[in-house]
């Protein structure tokens, strides 16, 4: 049942790896509380799963933890319902804590400007590859999963756009700007040159070949900032808040950096307009005679 479930998430709804381990681990631990078998966890009802609720606060988890947990066995028996038949959802009416949304941590235009400017060897495969790697992070603000996945055939660089296979398997069209274009041209001939013959149709690939995988990504995002002495988390999901950010700082409209991301709703967009508003408040304080 559990495997199911997880098979279900990683295929069906396109979750990444990393998501699928934490609603993995969220329903092993309520397994571990609750000390029944995955096939049992069908079997819970609400008391039980209020019961867990309290634990977790006696445990000292943060609200901010809680609400995830409890968001994951919701989700679980949601899958249930809809697949096995469950009568009612018992995660339901488990109450969630309030948390305080922390505010996207982003890069200044600056630091990036002076990222995406550094020498760099153009011959060599890795290096290149890298270097579209974080300009396409931040001049698409496309995820890591939708990173890894893509293909050859989802980038046109005569129509100047992307193609990518989002959360629950929707698809979304993300223009290239120039710069961009000459990036990806760039790279795909020393891509070219260095496998004469195509092991795979994956855009970006392993010195030996392979797919690239999210870990050895995430890895290269963070050794490039490091490099440059960026400080602070250092991840490619900063370089997404950070293309968000510097849209809306210029003047786009909100849908549009909401269809831009993948967001299901404005609400989850929304977030970024505390930091534009933060902004505002800075220069009125400087230019407002009776601020």
């Amino acid at each position: 049942m559990l495997y199911a479930f997880l098979q279900y998430l990683q295929g069906e709804k396109r979750y990444s790896a990393h998501t699928v381990a934490a609603y993995k681990c969220d329903l092993e631990q309520l397994m571990g509380f609750a000390d029944v078998s995955e096939d049992a966890l069908k079997t819970l009802n609400y008391k039980e799963l209020r019961g867990w609720y309290a634990h977790l606060l006696k445990e000292g988890y943060n609200a901010r933890t809680i609400h995830r947990k409890i968001a994951s066995v919701r989700t679980f028996y949601a899958y249930l319902v809809q697949q096995h038949g469950l009568a009612q959802n018992p995660a339901e009416r488990v109450m969630r804590p309030k948390s305080n949304k922390r505010l996207p941590v982003f890069y200044k235009e600056t630091q990036l400007k002076s990222l995406l400017d550094a020498d760099f060897d153009t011959e060599d495969y890795e290096q290149t590859r890298n270097h579209a790697m974080v300009e396409l992070f931040y001049g698409t603000g496309m995820r890591l999963a939708e990173l890894v996945g893509l293909t050859l055939g989802n980038v046109s660089l005569s129509a100047q756009s992307v193609k990518v296979l989002g959360k629950g398997n929707k698809e979304r069209i993300i223009p290239l700007s120039k710069i961009l274009v000459t990036e990806l041209t760039q790279y795909l001939a020393v891509y070219r040159k260095h496998f004469e013959v195509l092991p795979q149709q994956h855009l970006f690939l392993t010195r030996k070949g392979k797919p690239v995988y999210a870990k050895l990504v995430y890895l290269v995002v963070r050794q490039m900032l490091q490099n440059q002495g960026i400080n602070g988390k250092k991840s490619p999901h900063v370089l997404r808040h950070s293309f968000a950010t510097h849209l809306l700082n210029h003047g786009a409209d909100l849908n549009g950096i909401k269809d831009l991301l993948g967001h299901n709703s404005l609400r989850a967009t929304q977030i970024y307009t505390h930091n534009d508003v933060n902004k505002l408040l800075k220069t009125y304080a400087q230019a407002h005679p009776h601020a």
